[in-house]
């Protein structure tokens, strides 16, 4: 499921075990460099880029999760 992946993203780069797939990003203390590094953590673990404005767009793991599925291209 992609979403267990974006959380488990999320936690490593966040240094958070404590996320829910509801938390938003910024208000878990997310930023521009962590966000760069959870995009390309996207790329090499689940085979799919996500535009940067997607993750603004959709700042919580449920939603990003969403779009990702959209997609249709992940490779997990």
């Amino acid at each position: 499921m992609i979403a267990d992946g974006v959380l488990a993203i999320w936690c490593r780069e966040l240094q958070s075990d404590d996320i829910s797939v509801d938390d938003n990003f910024f208000t878990l203390g997310g930023h521009s460099v962590i966000m760069a590094r959870i995009q390309g953590a996207f790329i090499e673990e689940l085979g799919v880029e996500v535009p940067m404005d997607q993750m603004f767009l959709n700042p919580t793991v449920a939603s990003i999760s969403a779009y990702i599925e959209s997609m249709g291209t992940v490779t997990q």
